[in-house]
């Protein structure tokens, strides 16, 4: 395979190739314009995965068909928040959802209970539903500040959902990454974490790493192919620069213990 960097330097770690199963990459798109969106493809698109339309921003977006086709025909799988699925179904409109989505034309849903509340039973449902013709990404977690979820009911609902037919569930943190598998200051919530990865496999889970330090403690603790998600657009490329080792904080993880020696 021909080398996909600008020069074949040695002792890179081995990152996945697209379509990918684990080292993908999630990012958040807020509503940027269509002519911005073109310059994100021509820089970017290489090293993403999915382009979650943040939140509700795709109901109010001009040109969202226009941007959804560009990511598309970039090779991205495109999807619209989960608070956007909870906004229909709160309002018992999930049929409208259906047709929604599929007149965007998208090929990946998400299915989300953040903000409502709702039965897990009714959840998982929706997302045997919404298997059938998308690439579901389930999100679990509450983004509400100071609500704790039981490590072990974590884990049920991350596994029924699965089972339910999600490609993988998402570890809840919202845009500010101060919720969910975060303390408020922004600190990782390692005893749910590790909690979380004695059960649930790995690559079936897709962290939400706003914060520059959150996408390093992944790195470090998972490598270089963690399923790292809410990615800003800007902020593709750094991560990948992490995640290679070409970043001063993660300079040296990826590198044999030979080469760590004073020179």
């Amino acid at each position: 395979m021909a080398n996909p960097y600008n020069f074949n330097l040695s002792h890179l770690p081995k990152r996945s190739v697209k379509p990918r199963k684990d080292g993908t990459t999630m990012v958040m798109d807020k509503g940027i314009s269509l002519r911005q969106a073109e310059d994100f493809v021509s820089m970017s698109a290489g090293f993403v995965d999915f382009v979650k339309l943040g939140f509700g921003t795709s109901l109010i977006s001009p040109n969202v068909r226009e941007k959804i086709k560009l990511y598309k025909n970039a090779g991205l799988k495109v999807y619209v928040g989960g608070t956007l699925f909870e906004a229909f179904v709160i309002r018992n409109q999930f049929d409208d959802y259906l047709k929604y989505i599929a007149d965007l034309d998208l090929d990946a849903a998400e299915v989300s209970d953040g903000s409502i509340e709702l039965e897990h039973e009714k959840k998982c449902e929706y997302i045997s539903i919404l298997a059938k013709d998308y690439t579901v990404l389930s999100e679990v977690g509450s983004k509400e500040e100071g609500v704790i979820i039981h490590p072990a009911r974590w884990i049920k609902m991350m596994q029924n959902e699965l089972e339910a037919g999600a490609f993988k569930v998402i570890a809840e943190a919202r845009e500010s990454g101060t919720v969910g598998i975060y303390h408020k200051n922004g600190s990782a919530h390692t005893l749910l974490i590790n909690r979380i990865v004695n059960k649930v496999k790995i690559e079936n889970i897709i962290w939400e790493t706003p914060q520059k330090s959150q996408q390093i403690y992944f790195l470090k603790l998972f490598g270089c192919d963690v399923n790292l998600g809410n990615i800003g657009m800007d902020d593709v490329i750094p991560l990948e620069t992490l995640r290679l080792g070409l970043r001063g904080d993660t300079f040296f993880t990826f590198l044999p213990e030979a080469l760590k020696q004073p020179v």
